[in-house]
């Protein structure tokens, strides 16, 4: 409820931020970006790339009202919002610029004639003039853009003697606080009409006073001066880069810390602004020192802008964050990359020795079983629902299934990486083979299930691919010692760094960022978790399924035993399995029968909850609760009954409603059957078989990394050879493509060449669930 502090009527959500701001009023700055959500006092400063345009001739208005926008956002959330900004100089020089033009007489341009109108030159215009015509532009300019979300704004215009003078700099304090208190956004800015031309390398005068020369050391300082909790730097970059941008193999850095300044090298200064990355690191640095978190990022990319500053305030991995604590172990960016250079060696072993690696990690899981389970009771120990229970629980028997999956894997290793699938002699001397070839590097991101970590390494490692493994913190003491299993077994070969355990703070969106270093993303869990990492991933390819929407559509052809048999295991087996049943379709000439009261009497003794689709429930006077939507995952012991005229109708139902996952016809009419399984469009579909068959090990696969519903690469359950793409090789004597001219002049072969085919891997089937 509503608290008085001072006299002032608080909110509760204001009050949790007066909490951590006087909590947080002598302490250091955050030490990870996930503590940047608790910032109550915030300063935003927009650097001059920001704030004008390309031209350097006036302001960049949607830069501006996306900038003002995010500000009043979190205002209105109870922060204390401050802007310092440029702008005032690129401002007023398109304000004189246009007068200039128009001061000049009408018969002046009347008689200089047109060609020369448009050669007219205007002087060149002294800063100063330009910011003294300017500042009020701007200011107007911010007022009418912040009123339009009910927040006022006020003016500060300061110079270095504010700042150096102790009677001005309590006066200054003053005002901003006052400003604060009474939830107004103060926008500061150097007084430019006034202020002397900035000193070279006179930035930093000790710990305690820094040299206003220009917007980001008065950013900086201002900052320490108000005990604000984080500083936004907004330029032209996206950060803070290893090397300038754009020259090869610069790195972005994701977080930078003090004593790291000899490892940067400095490019020039943005085209506008007197600042420099430099300067901006310095004055960072500065305010870290003070106790001011500081993140430096781009205020001008178009896809980022709208979003950048609440996505900074949020946590994401956004810009390049400065911090104090440097953590003990590598970071993800870091691990990525030896992941991958590790793998890299990975595909090049010979198969036999990535075999031995699988076989070995499968004997660790028997004889170290007794350490897995102590670290497996300690994540039980933590759980707080038996579903989870249930998910977290490894057990001697599971150990040893799991260690028998492995063995499968490293055989069927043993003709992957590698394998010609097409040979053709192009012309004499000339022949190119297409192969199978390892991905890359693979994020595997998975819930509570911790036996995931064994069964993915193991299918990574025979597939010649690089592994991210991001599990969940229920399993994460489970997690900590499986992986240290795996990486002892890669080690008999030195490739120890090639699968990876993401244990730090870094969150799902964030690592979905790493577009340029990762190559296929597989989630597996909820379809929650699927559907978020499908939205965060922009440039990384995504393996997996959103939702698990089955069905099973019973024909009037049905076998009474059959439909009993497999609609109880496609619903009852597991229910919380993505390939569950969720609709079952029944054929019209089945209602009122004692084959459909069979099912209904089966149903509800197995305690299924019934939700009836619109045509079945207008069959009935008394009929179930109808469904809210035709596209539900339940997930759980309920399921939607629906009428179907015919098995066509059935088949449009299904490429309506479903998602493409796994979808069943019951029928003993052949024709009927193999006309459902070749129209059908999903990723499985099965006559007279349970929809719990669409699983990596019912089909032989060994073990597989999730169910994927995607039209390209692999569809279904996806194992080992869904983990790996092709390239073409071309073995030549001499040839060019001048050979081989669009007219034929020379004519092609394309022989095609015998390709030996590996027998098909007899696998015993085990589920996983």
């Amino acid at each position: 409820s509503p608290m008085s502090v001072c006299g002032i009527v608080l909110s509760p959500k204001r009050v949790f931020f007066l909490t951590v701001s006087l909590a947080r009023a002598n302490s250091n700055s955050f030490a990870h970006r996930g503590e940047l959500r608790k910032a109550k006092r915030i300063v935003v400063k927009l650097g001059s790339a920001v704030v004008t345009r390309g031209d350097e001739c006036g302001l960049a208005l949607g830069r501006l009202a996306s900038v003002v926008e995010q500000v009043a956002m979190l205002q209105n959330q109870g922060r204390e919002m401050m802007i310092v900004t440029s702008g005032a100089v690129a401002f007023g020089k398109q304000r004189l610029r246009h007068e200039i033009l128009l001061s000049q007489s009408v018969r002046q341009a009347l008689h200089s004639g047109q060609n020369q109108l448009k050669d007219m030159s205007v002087p060149v215009l002294e800063a100063r003039a330009c910011a003294a015509a300017g500042q009020s532009g701007l200011m107007a300019l911010y007022e009418a853009m912040f009123a339009q979300y009910s927040t006022c704004t006020a003016q500060v215009l300061v110079t270095n003697l504010d700042f150096h003078d102790d009677q001005k700099r309590r006066n200054l304090n003053s005002t901003l606080q006052e400003l604060l208190r009474m939830n107004i956004v103060p926008i500061i800015n150097t007084n430019d009409a006034v202020v002397p031309p900035p000193e070279p390398n006179s930035d930093l005068q000790g710990v305690n006073v820094i040299s206003i020369k220009d917007n980001d050391s008065l950013a900086a300082r201002l900052a320490v001066e108000m005990k604000a909790d984080l500083l936004i730097a907004l330029s032209d970059v996206e950060g803070l880069y290893d090397s300038p941008p754009g020259t090869d193999d610069a790195k972005l850095i994701d977080i930078f810390y003090p004593g790291d300044q000899l490892s940067i090298t400095y490019g020039t200064k943005s085209r506008v602004g007197i600042g420099g990355m430099e300067a901006k690191v310095k004055a960072a640095l500065w305010a870290l020192q003070g106790g001011t978190s500081v993140v430096i990022a781009n205020g001008t990319h178009p896809k980022v802008t709208g979003h950048v500053i609440t996505d900074i305030v949020e946590g994401k991995k956004v810009g390049t964050f400065f911090s104090e604590v440097k953590p003990a172990g590598p970071t993800v960016e870091q691990q990525t990359e030896m992941a991958r250079n590790s793998g890299r060696t990975l595909a090049a072993l010979h198969p036999d020795q990535r075999g031995e690696i699988i076989c070995h990690l499968a004997d660790l899981l028997v004889e170290k079983k007794e350490e897995i389970l102590a670290a497996n009771k300690m994540d039980m120990d933590l759980a707080l629902s038996p579903a989870l229970l249930n998910r977290l629980s490894l057990s001697p028997a599971k150990l040893n299934s799991l260690a028998i999956g492995l063995r499968q894997i490293a055989v069927a290793s043993q003709d992957s990486v590698g394998r010609v699938l097409r040979r053709t002699r192009v012309a004499h001397n000339l022949e190119l083979e297409q192969i199978t070839v390892p991905i890359g590097v693979l994020l595997v991101i998975f819930e509570a299930r911790p036996d995931c970590l064994p069964q993915v390494s193991a299918l990574a490692i025979a597939s010649g691919n690089a592994l991210l493994a991001k599990g969940g913190k229920e399993a994460a003491n489970t997690n900590r010692i499986l992986h240290e299993l795996t990486q002892e077994a890669l080690d008999i070969h030195w490739v120890k760094e090639a699968v990876q355990l993401v244990s730090t703070r870094e969150e799902v969106e964030d690592l979905c960022r790493l577009d340029e270093m990762i190559d296929l993303i597989i989630p597996r869990g909820s379809s929650q978790l699927v559907r978020n990492i499908q939205s965060a991933a922009k440039g990384i390819p995504v393996l997996g399924h959103s939702e698990g929407i089955c069905h099973v559509y019973i024909d009037s052809e049905a076998a009474i035993d059959k439909v009993i048999k497999i609609v109880r295991d496609s619903k009852c087996d597991y229910p919380a399995a993505c390939n569950a049943m969720e609709t079952l379709l029944v054929h019209r000439d089945i209602l009122r029968t004692p084959l459909f009261d069979q099912i209904i009497d089966m149903l509800r003794t197995e305690q299924v909850k019934i939700h009836a689709g619109p045509r079945f429930a207008s069959y009935l006077t008394f009929s179930p609760s109808e469904v809210k939507s035709l596209r539900t995952e339940y997930g759980d012991l309920e399921c939607c009954v629906e009428v179907v005229d015919t098995m066509q109708e059935a088949i449009d139902h299904i490429h309506r409603y479903g998602s493409s996952h796994t979808d069943v016809i019951v029928t003993e009419n052949e024709d009927t059957a193999e006309r459902f399984l070749q129209q059908l469009d999903s990723a499985c579909v099965f006559w007279n078989a349970s929809s719990r068959f669409a699983d990596g090990y019912r089909f032989g696969l060994g073990a597989e990394v999730g169910i994927s519903t995607a039209r390209i690469h692999a569809r279904g359950p996806v194992g080992l050879e869904g983990l790996l793409t092709t390239k073409w090789v071309l073995r030549g004597d001499g040839h060019t493509a001048a050979d081989f001219s669009e007219q034929g002049t020379m004519k092609y072969l394309h022989e095609n060449l015998p390709v030996t085919q590996p027998q098909p891997r007899q696998i015993a089937a085990q589920s996983e669930d």
